[in-house]
């Protein structure tokens, strides 16, 4: 037994100085002191500690395992490492009060992990429950590392250690004063923590706090699992109201200035995904404090490539309102995005490309999008990566939107519109991208310095991929826009002589528009009609088709349609 200390020797003093007294409380005194002197800790031995003052007696049928155990590892353990004989051994030492045994089964699975790729029974689980409770550090060390060994290799179904119950064994290892189980039991918490089922489980048991507490180690192991935990973790909405409630934002907006690049990635993709949510932007972007706008700015510069490519992914979550985006334009992102448009990585152009479009969606900001640098900075971009339809629709998209700002004009004075209709002719009909494609060239069409740096560039493969597109009805959007394209630059000689090797299919296209249920295909269709019309090798071939005949049922239809709305208009006016 310890010796007392000064509190509870003084407690006695004071118990004896009652009993002097003889006053009437003295039961109910004698009770109070003895329950504080039974409380204090001077009296309480630590177990590790007292595991060192007595050397834990090897039980008989203990010793019989560790032979029988010895001898399978020196015999059998190439031909059956996992078999029945071999469990019941492990059992029996993993569950030994005598720390040598257990660290001769921790190190047993410890060595499986390491040079054996193969998938671990479940019966193999019951002894990782021990081993992880056990009071000695060197067990905990190996049984946590080689747990995540096995997870990582996918040796072990992760929601089966859940079900298992060794969920709480981990956790309560987080609390540990070692960096190495520390370590090992964050990446534990980390891989489980990819499953939908054990995420709600981690977060029910309370999970959350230490891994909070642990994201702020100076350890930088111990700092870059429990960061990457939390990633995992924000994948559930309701563990995205936890982390609030419990401080992780700012942990997290702090962590971006991180020297370690993955604790950096790991934060911004935790922030990422609470971004994704609307309602926790308030909380993100407090009016007071914009230190994490700036600090994602600053992110994009950074020479790490999924490091920069998330900060747009973030910085693209947040930006919904147009308060929040005016604010990242005023902040100097532009060239920033600029830059990385040029990168090498796949990831950071289509995250800055994505980025660069919800941005252009706001009518304020398109003057200021719509300068040289970033149009350069496009053409470049489509002329670069014309079969990438991430970059070509968000492309495509960008252009058709600072295509309505009053620097314009600049749109034709870059490589965008040739770098449009290159991509037109080598983009698949079934992608989304030729639709966005298309859409933006019709719009550009409609102005005059756009529509005459076209026709500058028309020549035979893309008339010829206009017509096919117009045509091709199945597809109704890239053909009323490839239609629009073909109306909006008629009347240029060039351009009549280019048609002209392509009559008849553009006959057909039109045939089919004028009979199309559509109104928008019939009037486009009426406005071509008339406009090739005044070309004489048009009009004779019009005549040869009787298109004449056609527009008369056309005519005669609306009509009918006419007198039908006349006659409703009347009734309702009764």
């Amino acid at each position: 037994m310890g010796q007392l200390c000064g509190r509870c020797m003084q407690l006695l003093r004071d118990f004896i100085g009652f009993v002097q007294r003889m006053s009437s409380d003295l039961v109910q005194s004698i009770k109070e002191c003895l329950t504080l002197i039974s409380k204090c800790s001077c009296l309480k031995q630590n177990s590790s500690k007292s595991r060192q003052l007595y050397k834990p007696i090897l039980q008989p049928h203990e010793r019989v395992t560790a032979q029988e155990f010895l001898q399978h590892i020196e015999t059998d353990f190439e031909m059956s490492p996992l078999g029945k004989d071999p469990l019941e051994a492990l059992r029996t030492l993993s569950f030994s009060e005598n720390p040598g045994l257990q660290q001769s089964a921790a190190l047993y699975y410890l060595h499986m992990s390491q040079h054996m790729n193969i998938p671990l029974p479940v019966e193999h689980l019951e002894p990782f429950y021990a081993l992880l409770r056990s009071a000695d550090l060197e067990v905990q060390q190996m049984s946590s590392l080689s747990l995540v060994n096995f997870l990582l290799e996918g040796n072990i179904d992760k929601e089966l250690v859940v079900q298992m119950g060794l969920l709480e064994p981990i956790l309560d290892l987080l609390e540990s004063e070692d960096p190495t189980v520390q370590c090992n039991s964050c990446a534990c918490i980390m891989t489980l923590a990819v499953s939908g089922s054990n995420r709600e489980a981690i977060g029910a048991a309370r999970g959350v706090t230490p891994l909070l507490s642990l994201a702020k180690s100076y350890d930088p192991r111990v700092q870059q699992n429990a960061v990457g935990a939390i990633l995992n973790l924000t994948q559930s909405e309701k563990i995205q109201q936890v982390l609030c409630k419990e401080g992780a934002l700012p942990v997290l907006a702090v962590l971006l200035e991180s020297p370690d690049s993955e604790v950096q990635y790991y934060s911004c993709a935790a922030l990422s995904n609470v971004a994704a949510n609307v309602q926790h932007h308030k909380a993100l972007l407090r009016p007071s404090d914009r230190f994490l706008l700036r600090t994602l700015i600053s992110l994009l510069s950074s020479s790490v490539d999924k490091v920069s490519s998330q900060a747009c992914v973030c910085l693209r979550n947040l930006a919904i309102s147009a308060d929040i985006q005016a604010e990242m334009v005023a902040e100097n992102v532009l060239p920033k995005l600029c830059s990385l448009l040029a990168s090498g990585s796949e990831d950071v152009r289509r995250a800055s490309i994505a980025l660069l479009w919800i941005l252009s969606q706001h009518p304020p900001n398109q003057d200021t999008l719509a300068c040289a640098e970033l149009l350069q900075s496009l053409g470049t971009l489509l002329a670069a990566h014309k079969t990438d339809p991430v970059i070509v629709g968000h492309t495509a998209c960008i252009i058709k939107n600072l295509s309505l700002s009053k620097n314009r004009q600049r749109i034709t004075e870059s490589r965008c519109v040739e770098g449009l209709l290159q991509t037109m002719l080598l983009t698949d009909t079934q992608e989304d991208s030729l639709h966005y494609v298309t859409s933006c060239l019709a719009e550009l069409a409609k102005q005059e310095g756009a529509m005459l740096h076209m026709v500058q560039w028309m020549d035979e493969p893309l008339t010829k991929c206009l017509v096919r597109l117009a045509g091709q009805l199945e597809h109704p959007e890239p053909s009323f826009h490839a239609a629009s394209i073909i109306l909006h630059i008629s009347g240029h000689e060039k351009i009549m002589l280019l048609w002209k090797h392509h009559i008849r299919e553009i006959q057909a296209y039109l045939r089919n528009f004028l009979t199309h249920r559509e109104v928008r295909f019939q009037q486009l269709g009426i406005s071509t009609f008339c406009r090739l019309r005044a070309d004489p090798d048009f009009s004779l071939a019009f005549r040869k088709s009787q298109m004449a005949r056609l527009l008369e049922q056309v005519r005669q239809q609306t009509e009918e349609t006419q007198e039908l709305l006349r006659a409703a208009m009347y009734h309702e006016d009764c």
